[in-house]
């Protein structure tokens, strides 16, 4: 028999219904996306933080570090506002 409860699940099949219903792929992924978002938001407020990095596949790991690289490269930080650095962090943070 099964109950309903308070709090998080340890696994949902929320996705894996959505593509046997015939979602497009690309919807599928861009939830998945979503959902390790939100699985590092979740990690980052609770006592044991773990690495944004460690839920990401080695080759999307080299994409995401190379993006970022990239805007560095190109930003100066003296230039910036105490707001854009914040901002500037945020987005960062995302393309992770």
């Amino acid at each position: 028999m099964h109950s309903i409860q308070n709090g998080a699940t340890s696994k949902s099949y929320g996705l894996s219904v959505a593509k046997l219903a015939g979602v497009p792929p690309a919807v599928i992924k861009r939830a998945n996306q979503k959902l390790r978002e939100l699985e590092i938001i979740s990690n980052t407020n609770s006592t044991v933080c773990t690495p944004a990095v460690a839920v990401l596949p080695q080759r999307e790991l080299d994409t995401s570090i190379s993006k970022v690289i990239k805007v560095l490269k190109n930003i100066d930080p003296d230039s910036l506002s105490p707001r854009q650095a914040l901002d500037l962090l945020y987005h960062l943070k995302y393309m992770i």
